[in-house]
């Protein structure tokens, strides 16, 4: 069978397009991938402060089903609410907190260093793990007995340090003033730019709704619609039932840790209603940081509070997570450990701490892409065109 010219030159241009747009596709998403590894930390920032916005939204919706109020004063409610819990807990329990929490990081510190020494003693060797020198040794001659100190054999000259020293020294203090002063400026400036993104987000949700569904083809934009609602309700249920598992787990932590007497059981509950945040890992550090402040009150309170914390691991992982978010998430342990411990070396504390919630996006988009096709009047119907 003979091929005509047309068809020749016709196959050829179409071998020459798909080339140039597959090139095309793999210069952007190498672009892409770039774009996200050295902007990884502003990224994770904003993302927190959608999920900052979900949160809110989902607690207003919850405050809509009992007071039948616009959605501005509604969320006015919600925030005002949530700033008068803040402001209680600072002021009130400020001193409280400050006061627990220097005398953890003492007990902490302690225990490390007794940690540190009972290896030793048993023939591990802890340099890699630098938890610091248990003390300064003193000086010891060659046969391991003190060292007897020499008297100088003249007068002791007291010679004042050169203005290369006191520069240098200056400079050293002023750098790590600088580093304190940027470091607290930073944290407190992220905290800030979460809140005001979450604000934002919360304040007009349908406008970065539709402002999202413009970025999609026309063509394609009520797959997108039903993709972008069902992230949302997967966010929203599951911040609901991870806010009520911190609560849950923070007042079971402070209270038995007050019964056993545990002089920083405030502090530590709060600790570890926040480390519930971060599923499997959060609650092994948290675990870690309760027994090791435990056992400066005897090996008593550190099995105690073991088996406290045994029973609140049991509580989350066996009662609250399968009945509070049973239809939010559907994750296997293993995959979200993995993925955990991937962005967490990656990228540090923002991917640990945001690996479940970037998961559950991931797994939307997957489940619905596996699932069969939308009807497309079931899809027209669903769709609200953005106006």
């Amino acid at each position: 069978m003979t091929v005509s010219a047309d068809d020749r030159l016709r196959a050829r241009n179409d071998l020459a397009w798909s080339i140039s747009v597959g090139g095309i596709g793999i210069v952007v998403f190498a672009a892409l991938l770039m774009f996200t590894w050295y902007f990884a930390a502003t990224l994770f920032l904003i993302f927190a402060g959608m999920l900052l916005g979900v949160a809110l939204n989902a607690m207003t919706h919850l405050l809509g089903r009992v007071v039948k109020l616009p959605h501005p004063l509604r969320l006015t409610l919600v925030c005002l609410v949530l700033a008068g819990m803040l402001s209680g807990v600072v002021f009130l329990g400020g001193a409280t907190i400050a006061r627990q929490a220097t005398v953890l990081s003492d007990t902490i510190k302690s225990q490390l260093v007794t940690v540190k020494a009972f290896l030793e003693k048993n023939g591990i060797d802890t340099s890699y793990l630098e938890l610091g020198h248990i003390g300064t040794p003193a000086a010891t001659s060659t046969l391991g007995a003190p060292a007897t100190p020499v008297a100088p054999l003249g007068p002791v000259p007291h010679n004042l340090p050169s203005a290369g020293a006191i520069a240098s020294g200056g400079g050293a203090i002023v750098s790590q003033t600088l580093k304190v002063l940027l470091g607290t400026v930073s944290a407190v400036g992220n905290f800030f730019i979460v809140v005001f993104l979450g604000l934002a987000f919360a304040a007009q949700p349908s406008v970065y709704r539709r402002g999202l569904l413009y970025l999609a083809p026309a063509r394609h934009r009520a797959r997108a619609t039903v993709i972008v609602d069902r992230i949302g309700d997967t966010l929203e249920r599951w911040l609901i039932a991870q806010i009520v598992t911190m609560i849950a787990v923070f007042l079971v932590t402070w209270i038995g840790l007050k019964l056993i007497g545990i002089e920083s059981a405030f502090i530590l509950g709060i600790q570890a209603g926040l480390l519930a945040f971060i599923p499997t890992i959060g609650a092994l550090i948290g675990g870690l940081i309760v027994v090791l402040a435990s056992l400066a009150s005897g090996w008593v309170a550190g099995f105690s509070a073991f088996v406290l914390f045994m029973g609140v691991h049991a509580l989350e992982s066996y009662l609250l997570t399968p009945i509070i978010q049973r239809h939010a998430l559907d994750i296997p342990p293993a995959t979200l450990f993995a993925f955990q411990i991937l962005l967490g070396v990656v990228f540090g504390i923002w991917g640990l701490a945001l690996a479940l919630p970037l998961m559950a996006v991931a797994k939307v988009m997957i489940d619905h892409f596996k699932a069969e096709k939308i009807p497309a009047d079931a899809a027209t119907a669903g769709f609200r065109p953005p106006s």
